[in-house]
């Protein structure tokens, strides 16, 4: 592989894409629900843009922040800037703003609200969770969460401007899945998270308390995806029930095995269904809208 395929795979990686790409789908979720049908190309691709350049760039400058912290820990040690791919390391820096830079910059030409949402969510990544709640308090997931629900809110409101409570009831869709699925990770490399000192909930609380915090806001979180379905009938119908009966049943089921059998498999399969239920939750927003 030539050094210049090599850096444009080092700098893609840096983003974390594995991270992004779920939070981008979802952002175009919120544009496609706000359009109530096939959105203007003509909006649609500048937001949609502004949102992609947006969540990996504020990847790839967490990533420089926490570039100390990964080389401890045993499951980020192989990521970029611990192997040393990118050198100097404030090139990773650079690069992260200048994401950030250029998905603001489209944001505003949209209009202010997206790049409200866009920048508060940032703001929330970055500031309140990676530099302060992250390795002060095990709420950190929870104070962090806005910013998971920050995409959508952007795609929406860079075609309607104002949020609606369908909007509202979307992006919580998000922020109550984030709990359930960083700390089922977490439950597994609890030992991991505890030699960073990193106080996330399975790390300060005792395993029987964390389980119940996981299988209990995993329960929530499939609960509150029927909101939808009940208050907007009309627009949410058959394609989006089916979806969340079936995803839902999916982390359910491994959300309740965990009370009864609490071992890293089962938080290991959890994890691993948690992005693919959200994913089929956001498909199913947009396939009733489009269809």
């Amino acid at each position: 592989m030539s050094q210049v395929l090599q850096a444009a795979k080092a700098y893609f990686l840096l983003t974390k894409p594995n991270v992004w790409w779920l939070l981008a789908f979802t952002g175009a979720a919120g544009i496609v629900a706000a359009s109530n049908g096939l959105p203007n190309p003509s909006t649609f691709v500048p937001s949609l843009l502004s949102i992609v350049l947006g969540v990996a760039g504020t990847e790839a400058t967490s990533n420089y922040m926490e570039r100390s912290l990964d080389s401890v820990m045993k499951r980020t040690a192989r990521r970029v800037l611990p192997r040393g791919l990118i050198t100097p390391e404030w090139k990773a820096l650079a690069f992260g703003l200048a994401l950030m830079a250029a998905s603001l910059i489209l944001a505003l030409s949209i209009n202010w609200m997206a790049f409200v949402f866009m920048f508060t969510g940032m703001f929330n990544y970055l500031v309140m969770y990676v530099l302060w709640a992250k390795r002060r308090t095990p709420l950190n997931i929870i104070i962090g969460s806005y910013a998971g629900g920050a995409p959508l809110m952007a795609g929406y409101t860079s075609v309607s401007f104002w949020p609606t409570a369908e909007a509202w009831i979307l992006a919580a869709l998000i922020v109550l899945w984030i709990p359930p699925h960083i700390w089922s990770l977490a439950l597994i490399y609890r030992e991991d998270y505890k030699k960073a000192h990193i106080p996330m909930l399975p790390v300060v609380a005792s395993e029987a308390t964390a389980i119940r915090c996981i299988s209990s806001t995993t329960i929530l979180s499939v609960l509150f995806t029927f909101l939808l379905y009940v208050l907007y009938p009309a627009k949410y119908g058959l394609i989006y029930l089916a979806a969340a009966v079936l995803s839902g049943a999916a982390i359910a089921f491994p959300a309740a095995a965990l009370m009864f059998n609490p071992t890293r498999r089962v938080a290991y399969i959890l994890f691993k269904l948690t992005s693919p239920q959200l994913f089929i939750i956001m498909l199913a927003v947009m396939l009733d809208n489009l269809f």
